[in-house]
Parts: C-alpha cells; structure tokens; sequence
C-alpha cells in the first residue's frame, strides 16, 4: 500500500502561488510509484487570494510587501494543513522551497529584496514540530 504524501499544490500545477501561476518542475512519476500525493496549499487555507500581493517572514510574523500583516492567515493555513495531514495519516510532506508557508532552510528574508536567509515557513515548522518529516523539492531524491 502507498503511503500519503502531503504537497504543496504548485508543485503539482495548481496555479495558486502568491503570483497566480505554478511551479510544475519536478518529474511525479516517480512520487506516484511510492505515493498518493495529497495536495495542499497553506496560504490558500488561510484565507488569502490568488493571486496576492507577496509576503515574507519577519521573524514570528508574515507580512504583504505594502505592509499588511498576514500572520494570522498564515496560521490558520499551517494549521488546516497539519489537520489536513492528520486525516490522511500522511507522515511525509513535499513542499514548496523559499515558501513563507512552505519554505525550509532557506526562506526570504522579509526585506522584499530577494535575499534568502536561513529559515523555515510556517506550515513547514508546524509539520516538523508535530513530528511530520518536511522536504522542498530540491530534497525530492530523499523521498524517494
């Protein structure tokens, strides 16, 4: 039996990115040999638009690029993506790389200058603190 596979929905082609389009470049075959893909998408459970002005962490909290706080949306996105991980049973999660939702390693810096930094998104960090191992595509050879 295939084991559940939470990812995030613009992996999978879903235009649901901040700018309204996706970022389909990994190869599913071999994902769909070992798993069922369950897509996901934090920023769109939280609430926010498609396509939406960016965001960026800034430490705790997540801001729009005209200044707007969005952490509480951000939130509420982790922890419908967490629920929605549990009722799959899923233990494994592909998710976006440099993602404020979905990020882990490196994430923006908040400065809207496309500076990385080390970091973690915030659904990315609400997995990895329940247990739940967290991968970006540029990790995908360890799923496999």
């Amino acid at each position: 039996m295939k084991e559940n596979l939470i990812i995030s929905a613009c992996l999978l082609g879903t235009p649901c990115r901040y700018d309204g389009k996706s970022v389909k470049k990994i190869d599913l075959a071999p994902l769909l040999e070992r798993y069922n893909l369950i897509p996901i998408c934090p920023e769109i459970y939280g609430g926010l638009s498609t396509p939406r002005i960016p965001s960026e962490r800034q430490g705790a909290r997540v801001v729009m690029k005209d200044g707007t706080d969005v952490t509480e949306a951000f939130r509420r996105g982790a922890e419908a993506t967490l629920n929605f991980a549990k009722l799959n049973g899923a233990r494994r999660a592909l998710l976006k790389a440099k993602s404020p939702s979905c990020g882990k390693g490196e994430i923006y810096d908040g400065s809207f200058t496309a500076t990385l930094t080390d970091g973690v998104g915030v659904a990315a960090e609400l997995l990895i603190s329940m247990g739940i191992e967290v991968f970006t595509e540029d990790e995908m050879d360890k799923l496999l």
